[in-house]
């Protein structure tokens, strides 16, 4: 299957880069380019793309607000923010804005279209080890100085429980199928059924909810 790619970039130069990048990537297709967050807002609902390629600092309405309508919209679209500016602040921003991933324009060009494939197969983009702090803080970050009781999680089985704990601690799916003694199919299943009962658009989304929920402590 074709993934549908739309290039967000004040920077003509840059989408030109990534269009003729992706133009020899037979599995990408890019439909769509835009110079603004408007433009964007406005492309993406014209077009119902798999994923957005999303620049932060960009004239009229930056990529974070940008993201936030995309995501907030009733398209499927998600978010991949690609930006010169990897500071914690731009991270936790995106991902309050529902973005899906978040990688840096000085990356491998093939770590890039890597990256558009796992965000559009419904997958976080960031690593484990990275996940894990950058949500630990994120959590942290939006709880009152009295932390609020935990929000209980409830429709999933007890397996899917302990596969959502796993993921709150940065496991990936192979790792998963080590620990519980599982298939890494059935582990993608399990991870599946998580992100429908749970109304999940990513696994970023898993991941916040573990912690949310208490099943992931910062420390763990």
């Amino acid at each position: 299957m074709t993934v549908r790619v739309v290039l967000v970039d004040d920077q003509p130069l840059v989408r030109s880069g990534l269009r003729v990048l992706i133009a020899d990537t037979p599995d990408l297709d890019v439909v769509g380019e835009a110079g603004t967050g408007t433009e964007a807002v406005r492309v993406v609902g014209e077009v119902r793309p798999d994923v957005v390629v999303m620049d932060i600092r960009m004239p009229d309405m930056d990529g974070i607000e940008a993201t936030r309508r995309i995501t907030a919209g009733a398209g499927t679209a998600r978010v991949l923010v690609l930006t010169t500016f990897d500071e914690d602040e731009h991270v936790y921003g995106a991902l309050r804005a529902g973005a899906s991933g978040f990688m840096v324009k000085d990356m491998a060009l093939d770590d890039i279209l890597a990256g558009i494939r796992v965000v559009a197969a419904g997958d976080a983009l960031i690593a484990p080890s990275v996940t894990r702090r950058l949500i630990a803080d994120f959590v942290a970050s939006r709880q009152p100085a009295a932390r609020q009781p935990r929000r209980p999680v409830v429709g999933i089985t007890d397996r899917e429980r302990e596969v959502l704990t796993l993921i709150g601690r940065g496991r990936s799916n192979g790792e998963i199928a080590d620990e519980l003694y599982i298939t890494v199919a059935t582990a993608k299943s399990h991870v599946a059924r998580l992100l429908s009962k749970l109304g999940a658009r990513d696994r970023v989304q898993l991941v916040i909810t573990a912690y949310e929920v208490g099943l992931v402590a910062p420390s763990d």
